[in-house]
């Protein structure tokens, strides 16, 4: 009788350590780089963990990241597909995802993020005013941390940001894992419903924001779709505040924790946006956004990867490979290696990109000018990790000064 072996690992994996990765992540990829890892549903998948090899699979063609395909790995027990559902472009493989990306991606150029930094800092000094208006000890999360992408995606969309409250309800149910499947359906639902009607009522009238742009354009091309842009609101809306916000207390915990490295981003702003793209290696917050579907028989790193097969490309253990950076768990600042994969890599890399590194910038330079004596309010211990997210930050960060 022949017997299928079961994979020694179970993926999402557990950290021991809230600023390092699952241990399994280094065992993996220094004992079998590429090895088969059991998922939540009870399939399983291939697991890429060193840096060139997780580059390799990102901007290979050959694996999809179609969501909708019966075979893509599910990383939450019971993950929902529906058929018919309007996809985003992170959803796409090409040809289709070509054109789609390009429709908004002259949104996010480096000149119209440039162009957005008066009005984003204008916020962010308004949430610092607040938050020095506000108790001693403060809680970050709350008073910086994700205010400030909120409201800055939040006008770029022309979404109301009296809604924020509602969009976070929600997002959150989409991103934690214990979630039932009917309560991701809901929450997924009632959002991109909440996205149509929105553009239903600028449809008339399209004023001057990222969604009004969009449906000029989009008629001009004779491809305008209500629910296609709903997707992609829904998208840009979801992404562009979860992350960043995360992004801004991981970062501000760290630089705490490591005053030496703080010291050097005060004495020179001209450090900040390499200390921004350290925060982004040292951190990889967002692992589940890189698994694709082999549609084609792939030799990857050695190993053999047949159609059909899922694939797991772990930023996070390519981000902390020492095979691509020196003392990769040490926190430095200095270290200018643009080459991580925070922001994935290939086709599929961030959209957004550039936003996030320009609110990181502003953030960082503002919060530690204008509050040079901040520290944390409780022991890193007693921190509130979400270890129960595929996207991972704090959910509170109380703080003094």
């Amino acid at each position: 009788m022949t017997t299928v072996e079961e994979p020694v690992h179970q993926f999402p994996m557990t950290r021991t350590c809230p600023f390092s990765p699952p241990p399994a992540y280094q065992e993996i990829r220094e004992e079998e780089p590429i090895t088969r890892v059991g998922l939540p549903d009870g399939g399983r998948a291939w697991v890429v963990s060193r840096h060139e090899d997780v580059r390799t699979v990102l901007n290979d063609r050959r694996f999809s990241a179609d969501r909708q395909h019966p075979d893509f790995p599910q990383l939450v027990a019971g993950g929902f597909r529906r058929q018919g559902d309007e996809r985003t472009m992170i959803t796409m493989d090409a040809p289709e995802h070509g054109p789609a990306r390009k429709a908004v991606l002259g949104e996010f150029t480096v000149r119209r993020m440039e162009a957005l930094r008066p009005r984003i800092q204008e916020i962010v000094d308004g949430q610092i005013d607040a938050l020095l208006a506000g108790p001693n000890p403060g809680d970050l999360v709350e008073a910086l941390a994700l205010p400030v992408p909120s409201l800055v995606i939040c006008e770029m969309l022309g979404v109301p940001y009296a809604e924020h409250d509602f969009f976070q309800t929600h997002t959150a149910k989409l991103i934690k894992r214990s979630t039932s499947p009917e309560e991701r359906r809901a929450a997924f639902d009632t959002i991109r419903g909440y996205m149509e009607e929105l553009i239903a009522e600028k449809e008339a009238n399209p004023p001057d924001d990222l969604l009004g742009r969009q449906i000029v354009k989009l008629r001009e091309d004779g491809t305008y779709r209500r629910a296609s842009l709903a997707a992609t609101g829904f998208l840009l809306l979801v992404a562009g505040h979860e992350t960043t916000a995360n992004m801004i207390s991981l970062s501000t915990v760290a630089l705490l924790r490591n005053p030496e490295q703080l010291a050097l981003l005060k004495a020179d702003p001209g450090k900040t946006l390499d200390a921004v793209e350290e925060m982004l290696r040292y951190w990889t917050i967002v692992d589940a956004a890189t698994a694709r579907l082999c549609v084609e028989d792939v030799e990857v790193g050695g190993q053999l990867i047949r159609a059909g097969e899922g694939v797991l490309a772990l930023g996070y253990a390519a981000n902390r490979d020492p095979g691509a950076f020196d003392n990769p768990d040490d926190l430095d600042i200095d270290r200018g290696a643009r080459h991580h994969v925070a922001f994935g890599f290939g086709p599929h890399q961030c959209l957004g990109q550039n936003l996030a590194r320009m609110e990181l910038q502003i953030v960082f330079d503002t919060l530690f000018r204008r509050i040079p004596s901040l520290k944390l309010a409780v022991p890193v211990e007693e921190l509130p990790f979400k270890d129960d997210a595929n996207i991972y930050g704090l959910y509170r960060l109380p703080v003094t000064w």
